[in-house]
Formats: C-alpha cells, sequence, structure tokens
C-alpha cells in the first residue's frame, strides 16, 4: 500500500471530527484521552488516511480500546447503521466473481483491503454492540470461519429486539441494507 498523506487542512478537518465524536461519546473509551490519542494520529499520516477513508465512506470511526501489548488504540466504524458508501456488496472476491450477472460494485473483503481496514469479527462485532445500538435496521457482513467459506457461505450480524443475531448466507448475496464495518489499530 501506497502511503498517502492528508493535506494540512484536511488533516486539522479529521482531527476535530474525530475530537468531537471522542468527546461525545466517552462510554466508548472510558480511560482513554484524547491528547494522547492525538498525538498517535499525528504521528501517523498513513492511518490518518485510513481513518479519512472510513469516514468518507459513512463509518464514523471512533476508539473503542487500547491494546497494552501493542500500545496502540483500536477504532471501529461507530455509525448507527452500516456504512453508507460500503453496502449492496457481496462478501469477497471469489463470491463476486461467481455472479454471472448483476453482479455488485465490490465485495467487503476487497474494500476493507483497499482502504487498509480489518472486517470486524463476531467477538469484534459483539463487543461494539455492548457500546450502543448498532444496525438496527441495516446488517454488516464480519469476518467467516475458512470452513463456512469453503462450503459457500459467509456471515452477517445485525441487532434487532436488543439482541445480537448472526445469520448466514451465500458469500455472493448482496443487499442494499447490508454493508461492512472495520477496525483500524493505530
Amino acid at each position: 500500500m501506497k502511503k498517502q498523506a492528508l493535506l494540512p487542512e484536511q488533516k486539522e478537518a479529521l482531527l476535530s471530527i474525530l475530537q468531537t465524536r471522542f468527546e461525545k461519546n466517552t462510554n466508548r473509551h472510558k480511560s482513554i484521552k484524547w491528547e494522547q490519542v492525538k498525538a498517535k494520529l499525528e504521528a501517523n499520516d498513513a492511518k490518518l488516511w485510513i481513518l479519512d477513508d472510513m469516514e468518507q465512506t459513512g463509518g464514523e470511526p471512533d476508539v473503542v480500546g487500547y491494546d497494552e501489548k501493542t500500545g496502540e488504540y483500536i477504532f471501529y466504524d461507530c455509525a448507527a447503521e452500516s456504512p453508507k458508501g460500503r453496502r449492496s456488496i457481496c462478501y469477497d472476491r471469489e463470491a463476486l466473481e461467481s455472479r454471472k450477472e448483476h453482479k455488485p460494485a465490490d465485495s467487503a473483503l476487497n474494500m476493507a483491503a483497499a482502504m487498509g481496514i480489518t472486517l470486524l469479527t463476531e467477538t469484534e462485532y459483539r463487543a461494539l454492540q455492548q457500546l450502543g445500538k448498532f444496525d438496527t435496521k441495516t446488517s454488516s457482513w464480519v469476518q467467516t470461519p475458512a470452513e463456512i467459506r469453503k462450503l459457500g457461505g459467509a456471515l452477517f450480524c445485525d441487532c434487532r429486539y436488543n439482541t445480537v443475531f448472526v445469520y448466514h448466507n451465500g458469500a455472493e448475496s448482496y443487499y442494499a441494507a447490508r454493508g461492512f464495518r472495520g477496525s483500524l489499530r493505530v
């Protein structure tokens, strides 16, 4: 992945958005201080570029944790519904190529890789749901175990009736209300 950098005014605008979101949602990161996160971000143009891409596609990234072992802050897409700029896509390239007609524009794994983020796992998705109400009208592809994917399936999650549901579909399926959420470590 080639190193990208935001223009100074773009960087300032993104940091302002991230700080406002961070301060409005302190329940997501109780013991984390913004100044520490900001220092990490300002020192890493490549990660800021990725966070901007997450923001531009509707993800509303926010800090959800800190990894003591690696010293990294963990960002998840925290938009109320699956990011608008990442919907109507199938699961992966194999699924995309298997469609003979009515192909979606892309796949979740392709888009995530191009952006530099990782699809949430089922465990991460469930942890996200402890921080608020997400995907009450949409759904999000999550990382799928190889055994399921080999058989043609893929997993997605949503939250209905105050409960997280994990479902399966053919990996080549796509719906207007299904996208994906990603994570990034900084």
